[in-house]
This record gives structure tokens, sequence and C-alpha cells, in this order.
């Protein structure tokens, strides 16, 4: 077996979930890298649908070790709260989670200051989640913050007090009043941190260890590539690495112990909050395919914006994190269209441009250049073997890969697990046997 990522290739939300489910079951563990529980996977078995923000997918299959990494921040009442949802619909988490004692604690005041930032006049609103996931990395990169490994330490009051006094400070200067009470939080993080402690330990030695003996590792990345913080459309992005680069830092392996990488895409495109979106249909279209395909954010319910499958973005996110396949989920939300556009090209100023813009200016200047393939009008659900899907949809799928220069490895047509096929003779396929 192999040592695999698994990232989105759009802006999140492709169905990650759902394949690291489907997937896990071949690995003997599931790191997630980066992100806090800004970011839901989405996971349906039979008539139960599982909603997972902080916890690996993996731990829905039974002795898998599902692995949070250095990269990811945590807060500790939702890992709590999410473990005891899962503990009650009968899933044995805590002999299977594992934390990483160098992954970073967001506190009830980096909400506070996320909310000041969001709202504070002449700043562009990026359109967060506002569960306190920036200011923490902020705390990260400024080597202020907090680790697990201090929440669970002897010292942990004395780092607490540093941290809150400057938040305190913070909250005076913008007259916030319901900053909360620090010595109550304090006290809280205390009771959590109890809590945790049986689950910590070095992850990275973990995965290495589990590596050198010949086991292997399925690398699950939070939101996408469009929202990577380097090479995503920044301003507009989170604030870790989405990308396939941050596995490696975020869960502490080398590149070298890594032997494919396989993005996630829809058959379309979604975003969710603010920012560029250059195949974004705001029309009757776009309308349609947020209710054929239920795009409300499974953590926050917003609605998610709408578009085309964009070449350009993918060959882009394709050659930041080199995929060596790709993902296609939920084709079957186009069953009904009579044409589907998909946008091939971008014109800027005036002149095609064979890049992806690092500006925002230019990013929203880009005019979508499209193409025009036929719908099949026929449902794809259900079908159990790509030569069964309709032809119209084999050669939308063909377009999309001859476009974008990836192999599609595997194709979704519905949640379930059962409603993905793998394609015969794909890198994919080699990868996973």
């Amino acid at each position: 077996m192999s040592n695999l990522i698994v990232l989105g290739a759009q802006w999140g939300d492709e169905g990650k979930g759902k394949i690291v489910d489907l997937f896990s079951e071949k690995f003997h563990a599931v790191a997630r890298y980066q992100g806090g529980h800004n970011a839901g996977h989405t996971v349906y078995i039979g008539e139960q649908k599982f909603v997972l923000k902080l916890i690996p997918s993996g731990v829905l299959r039974p002795g898998i070790l599902a692995i949070i990494g250095n990269g990811v921040v945590i807060d500790p009442q939702a890992l709590m709260d999410e473990i005891a949802a899962l503990e009650v619909v009968g899933i044995d988490v805590k002999s299977q989670l594992r934390i990483s004692n160098r992954a970073h604690v967001i506190f009830p005041f980096h909400r506070t200051i996320e909310k000041i930032s969001e709202a504070r006049d002449n700043r562009i609103a990026i359109g967060t989640t506002s569960r306190g996931i920036g200011p923490c990395y902020e705390d990260k990169i400024a080597r202020r913050g907090i680790r697990i490994a201090d929440l669970i330490d002897v010292e942990f009051d004395a780092l607490y007090d540093s941290l809150a006094e400057d938040k305190a400070l913070i909250a005076e200067a913008f007259n916030i009043r319901d900053h909360g009470d620090f010595g109550q939080i304090r006290s809280q993080y205390r009771a959590l941190a109890e809590q945790i402690k049986p689950l910590v330990c070095d992850t990275a030695h973990l995965l290495n260890e589990m590596i050198r003996e010949g086991k292997s590792v399925l690398f699950e990345g939070a939101q996408g590539t469009m929202l990577d913080i380097d090479h995503g459309t920044y301003p507009f992005v989170t604030s870790s690495s989405a990308a396939a680069g941050g596995a490696c830092t975020g869960a502490g392996v080398a590149p070298t112990r890594i032997d494919g990488i396989v993005g996630v895409s829809k058959a379309y495109i979604t975003r969710v909050g603010a920012g560029p979106f250059p195949s974004e249909d705001q029309g009757e279209l776009g309308e349609h395919i947020r209710r054929a395909g239920n795009e409300f954010g499974s953590v926050t319910g917003r609605p998610r914006r709408c578009g085309w499958f964009d070449v350009p973005l993918l060959r882009y996110t394709a050659e930041v994190n080199g995929f060596d396949s790709l993902i296609i989920t939920k084709l079957d939300v186009l069953d009904d269209l009579d044409t589907i556009p998909v946008c091939v090209a971008y014109e800027v100023d005036g002149k095609v441009i064979t890049t992806m813009p690092a500006s925002t200016r230019r990013m929203e200047a880009i005019k979508p250049l499209f193409e025009y393939l036929p719908g099949w009008k026929t449902s794809s659900r259900a079908t159990t073997s790509l030569s069964a899907l309709p032809d119209k949809a084999k050669a939308y799928l063909r377009f999309i890969e001859e476009k974008t220069g990836v192999e599609i490895g595997s194709v979704s047509t519905g949640p379930e697990r059962n409603e993905t096929m793998i394609v015969p003779g794909s890198r994919l396929e080699k990868l996973l046997a």
C-alpha cells in the first residue's frame, strides 16, 4: 500500500470526507494536517449522516487510527463535543483518535479577535466562520501561541495568563466588553486538558514509526487548494497550508514518504464566502445547481456560491500539488441539464492568459471563456461502473481529462459509499492496490 495525500482541487467542499471514508479501509491511519473546526466533512453511511469538523473521516472505520496533526488548530470544547456526538452513535472514538502535542489551541478570545477584525472599518471582509481559526494561526506564527503540550503541562497557567493579558489589551482598545471571563476560561481549559490528555502524543513520531513498519497512511486535507494561504485567492483564503505541501509540515512526515497525491473536484465548482470566482453562475442555473447539489455548508449552513467547472483553475491546482489522479464527485447533479458550460480559458484586459493571476484586481477582472457540452438528460445515480454511465456523461469526463491533463481515476454519482467508481487501470487504482 501507498501513503497518499487526498485534498481539495478547488475551493473546498468537493466531497473529500466521503472519499477519505471510502479509501480509509485500505489504510492503517488517516491523518488530518491543517485547518480547524471551520472545515466540515460530510459522510453518509446508509441512513446515517456524519459531519466531521476536526476528527479525520477514518474514525468511521473500526480499527483505523484517526490522527490530528501538528498543523491543525484545536478548539478543545469543539473537539470534545464532536467526540461525544460520535460516541452516541456507537463510534469508539477514544480508542482510535490521537492528537498531536504540537497542535495549537484555540481560545474563546480568538473568536472575539476575529469578529473585531472582520467588522473593522476599511477592512476587506473575508467572510470567515468567526471560529477563531485565523487569530490562533496568527499567534502561532507570532510565536506566542499555546500548544496542546502546553495545555496539559503544569506551566499552562503562566502561559495562558500572558496570552490572555495581550487579548485583554486588544479588547480594551476596541472597547469590547463581552470578551469573556479570562479566569473562568482558564479553569474550563484545565478541565478540558484532563479529558484530552490520554489522547495526546507525538503524532509525527507515531506516523513515521508506522511508515517504517510498512503501514500505510492517508493524509487528509481540509478546505481546498484555492484557499491555501500561499497559493489561493489571497486574501480570500484560509490561514493554513491546504495544498499538498502542507501535509509534510502539518503532519511531520518527509516528502520522500509520500507515494501519491490525489485531487478531489466536483463536476462543477462552488465557493463559500467572499472572493473572486471566475466561473460563478448567479442566475437560474446556478440556483438549480445549489438546490440539486444541496450546496449549503456542512458546518455553517451558509449557501454556497455555484458555478461551472473551471479548467484553468484545475490546471493551476494540479501544477501546485502534482496530482497523480483526479476524483470527480457529484456528477449526478448535472443530470437534468440540456447544456453544460465549462470554463476553458481566462481573458484579462483583452488578452487570454495561461497562468493564474496573483492579484485580487486581476482575478476579479477575469472574463471566463466557455465551451458548451451537451447534457445527458438521464439519471447517473446508482451507476456501479463507468461503462454504464450515459455516453454524454462519459464524453464530459473525457473532455475534462483532456483539457486539464490529469487522469480521472474515480467518479462519484451520489453521497453513499457504493456510489463511487474507480477507473480500471488508472494510476489511482494502482496506488490503492
